[in-house]
């Protein structure tokens, strides 16, 4: 008698069978960032996620922050860190910081993914001219060498992709004058996905996805339309920091993006949960229209 365990493992592959034919050859941008990128395991657990993805046929782009491992160095060096609207104060010294950490998290990816037996390459998005940006401002304050992005020239990411590369990109920015700017990573991820006309952009962060009831965390909307967005967010359901992450959603949806994951990166092996199986793990945002695929799953 075959053991069940073996026979739960092929199911999960024959489940898996349909998107890994969907979306084969498919270009996939993962902005990976939140507490799994501080936990050394759960870091190689996403790494290992996005490897499969490229062996099994998809086009793995991932775009990292650094947030939390920044504010660790610069509580470290004694250095102040202050937040606008949510975004980080940056002066020369933090900023010089900030690319030093993020270099440092970039080799570390490359490195994992290396090790797992595929080619990568880490760039930040100054390379070959990537992310063009101006000088943001929050609320009308100077917050210093903080861009806001004009434009993204994917070059550079299509000809790694051509050359089977993972491609590992770290947000950074320069303006007209070659200047260097710090870029939120969401924003960058969500830019990126744009301008490789990405088939599916996957957020990972600290949160479950959207509740249909903030307070309760097991109440995970799988799927939504785009035209569902608003409404939620007049009726107090979306909220505080989800909605610049829904913000982004919608901004890489409207720019051609087909399809949008928001996904708890704390949880062991997320990325495949939610692309690999039909009722998936956080939530998925669709163009109207789209067909939802857990419609006919006995939730």
């Amino acid at each position: 008698m075959v053991n069940q365990k073996f026979l739960d493992k092929a199911e999960v592959l024959i489940e898996a069978l349909p998107y890994i034919r969907r979306f084969n050859r498919k270009i996939t941008v993962i902005k990976y960032g939140g507490s799994a990128m501080m936990d050394e395991e759960l870091k190689r657990n996403v790494i290992e996620d996005v490897v499969l993805l490229k062996l099994v046929g998809f086009k793995p782009v991932i775009v990292h922050g650094g947030g939390k491992e920044i504010s660790r160095w610069t509580d470290k060096v004694g250095m102040e860190t202050k937040f606008i609207d949510g975004l980080r104060v940056t002066d020369e010294d933090t900023l010089e910081l900030a690319e030093m950490v993020l270099s440092k998290v970039n080799s570390e990816l490359v490195s994992i993914a290396q090790s797992l037996g595929i080619k990568a390459v880490g760039i930040s998005g100054k390379d070959g001219g990537m992310i063009k940006v101006e000088k943001r401002y929050a609320g009308g304050k100077d917050i210093g060498f903080v861009g806001a992005i004009e434009s993204v020239n994917a070059k550079i990411i299509e000809d790694l992709l051509e050359k089977d590369f993972l491609p590992v990109i770290f947000p950074l920015g320069m303006d007209d004058n070659f200047g260097t700017y710090n870029v939120n990573a969401d924003e960058a991820a969500g830019e990126i996905a744009k301008a490789l006309k990405a088939e599916k952009l996957a957020f990972l962060s600290d949160v479950e996805g959207v509740r249909a009831d903030p307070e309760d965390e097991d109440s995970v909307i799988p799927e939504l339309y785009l035209s569902e967005i608003d409404g939620l967010i007049r009726d107090g359901v979306i909220t505080g920091g989800m909605i610049p992450k829904i913000k982004n959603c919608r901004d890489a949806l409207d720019g051609g993006v087909n399809r949008v994951h928001i996904i708890d990166g704390r949880i062991p092996h997320s990325v495949l949960l939610e692309i690999f199986t039909d009722k998936g793990i956080g939530t998925a945002i669709l163009k109207d229209g789209q067909e939802k695929y857990w419609k006919n799953i006995d939730k």
